[in-house]
């Protein structure tokens, strides 16, 4: 039904998943991603491939069908996940968001783009912190909608702040379009009347994160459950995973129900999910190939041409989750090996790409690669190389979770390691889309191996090459490793699984 009157709404958000682990993010991370505000962000709404999140353009589409509105922009920004966000530039976005926001006037709504894991440099609820901002700017009367990534680690005040929260319910994250779409129908369904009412249970479940793909596994089953219930009085059913590493008081496996009236179903359906949850909770336990036998597995691959090619996940080093994405474990186990017609894509080191990019396409030279360590994972490790394709990283999504978003990876450089092609750039980013890897002018259909970092978002991207029994997860070390017992988590609610095998858990303890 399309409404006849003109709603002001305003649209913001902040995005990132921490990883306490990590590097600190700063101000300078945004600026080379995405930070936009006010007339930047319809700019770039209406380009032909916007860098803005694509939940944004899904809940501008689903405004748009339901009739006139304006949209008010307040300031929206997003990076490659990461460390904590330094505190002093989280408040003066912050700060930024308040003051645009007061600016803008009377609204009829506000809708919040975030990622619902972000922690800072002093504090473990930012999320919570920019929705209380919203609340205080807009007052209690003010519809609130927000959606976050499954992901998201969610607070009690998070919930108390927003009217409606909806998450993905894709992992790879593909419908981020459909669940800004979602969004946008609840808030139309508040301007008619609706209020909503919200029951929400998190779990001592805090999941690794190769146990949260939504195709098959335990969180497939739970999150196909939870939608087979979206039904009648109910408006949405979000289960957010979580992220460990950001180790907080609010990680664990979150329930969030949203009903039409309070009638009790919301509480209902959320405790028949939580049951359903424990139920399965054993299931989430990571199963991954160590190094060695990985490395066997793609020498058998390149030593016999009738075996289907390969794709093998640097689980551990996934720049998605915080990983810095330039590792070496398995690039010096391969190289060792001497296997050949093997692509590695795509690795963090801006001064090797900038080294090779000055002597030139052809040259030979000694590539060394962590000449600076980021941390005690990301060790020296040197190797002849030839210069093949040097490219300025700019490009546009072409599959799954970066399919039409406009792309910068910065100075990108292909090298040949003897038979191993290594796609090396500037600015970290986890390697889930092939143009990242097709842009330097590899053909991934002749590769026998693709070694990907990255978690599972380039299942998605690289599915057109690689079945989900041609992937292998590998177990080596990194800052995003789903071993969650190698991490010293002082935060998270104890006890939870996996981490203590034995933790118990029952609705009347919710």
């Amino acid at each position: 039904m399309q409404s006849t009157k003109s709603h002001r709404v305003a649209i913001l958000g902040l995005m990132l998943e921490s990883n306490r682990f990590a590097p600190v993010i700063t101000e300078e991370d945004y600026l080379k991603r995405v930070y936009l505000a006010g007339g930047e962000i319809l700019e770039d709404l209406h380009s032909s491939d916007p860098k803005l999140p694509t939940e944004i353009r899904g809940f501008a589409a689903g405004m748009d069908e339901r009739g006139p509105w304006e949209l008010v922009p307040i300031l929206v920004g997003l990076v490659e996940a990461g460390g904590p966000l330094d505190h002093g530039f989280f408040l003066s976005a912050l700060d930024e968001i308040r003051t645009r926001l007061r600016a803008a006037g009377p609204l009829d709504a506000v809708y919040v783009s975030n990622h619902g894991a972000m922690i800072t440099t002093e504090n473990s609820d930012p999320d919570g912190e920019i929705l209380a901002a919203v609340r205080e700017v807009v007052g209690p009367d003010v519809p609130v909608v927000a959606t976050l990534d499954l992901h998201g680690n969610v607070s009690e005040r998070m919930v108390r702040m927003a009217d409606v929260i909806v998450a993905y319910q894709t992992n790879p994250h593909v419908d981020m379009l459909a669940r800004g779409q979602d969004a946008a129908a609840a808030l139309h369904e508040m301007f008619a009347g609706m209020k909503p009412d919200v029951a929400f249970i998190r779990m001592p479940i805090v999941p690794p994160t190769v146990t949260l793909l939504t195709e098959v596994g335990p969180y497939a089953d739970l999150m196909n459950f939870g939608q087979s219930l979206v039904r009648g009085d109910i408006v949405n059913v979000s289960i957010l995973g979580g992220f460990a590493y950001s180790d907080t008081p609010k990680n664990g496996l979150a329930i969030i129900v949203t009903a039409r009236q309070a009638n009790g179903s919301a509480k209902a359906v959320a405790e028949r999910i939580a049951r359903r949850a424990w139920d399965e909770h054993l299931r989430f336990v990571p199963k991954l190939t160590s190094l060695a036998d990985a490395v066997d597995h793609v020498a058998a691959v390149c030593a016999n041409p009738t075996l289907p090619a390969i794709a093998l996940a640097d689980v551990a080093d996934n720049p998605g989750g915080g990983g810095n994405g330039n590792t070496m474990w398995i690039l010096e186990a391969l190289h060792e090996r001497g296997v050949r017609d093997v692509i590695i894509g795509v690795v963090n080191d801006p001064s090797l790409a900038a080294e090779a990019a000055r002597l030139g396409e052809g040259a030979r030279f000694r590539a060394v690669f962590n000449r600076s360590g980021a941390d005690s994972f990301s060790r020296r490790f040197e190797a002849d190389a030839r210069v093949v394709s040097i490219r300025d990283g700019d490009c546009v999504g072409r599959r799954g979770f970066y399919a039409g978003r406009r792309m910068n990876l910065g100075l990108s450089v292909l090298l040949d390691l003897n038979g191993i092609s290594v796609v090396v750039i500037s600015i970290r980013t986890q390697c889930a889309d092939p143009i990242f890897l097709e842009m330097m002018g590899l053909d991934i259909a002749a590769a026998r191996a693709v070694v990907v970092k990255s978690r599972g978002h380039f299942r998605a991207g690289f599915d057109e090459f690689f079945g989900h029994d041609q992937v292998i997860e590998v177990d080596a070390p990194g800052l995003t490793s789903p071993a969650l017992q190698r991490f010293d988590f002082r935060n998270i609610p104890r006890p939870a699984f996996p981490l203590d095998p034995d933790a118990q858990w029952s609705l009347a303890k919710a």
